[in-house]
């Protein structure tokens, strides 16, 4: 299973390391890392349908859901 969000589709993202040497030198490579989303396996309950799913979202959508409401967030990415 892909690391992506299935609601904001926020996947993984190449970042760049920071040595603490960088500090005490003029150049010190320290080569790329992988960041990944905070994911989350959230069961929640569709009330408009009288049903709950179980998905792996990231924090930041379980955010957009308890603003915008659960029926209307999953509708608008396509998952209901």
């Amino acid at each position: 299973m892909a690391k992506v969000c299935p609601i904001l589709n926020k996947g993984s993202r190449v970042g760049g390391g920071y040595s603490n040497r960088t500090r005490a030198t003029q150049f010190n490579p320290t080569g790329s890392v992988r960041k990944y989303p905070n994911l989350q396996k959230k069961k929640i309950f569709i009330a408009e349908m009288n049903k709950s799913i179980t998905l792996l979202i990231s924090a930041r959508a379980i955010k957009t859901i308890n603003k915008n409401g659960a029926y209307a967030t999953l509708k608008k990415a396509g998952l209901i």
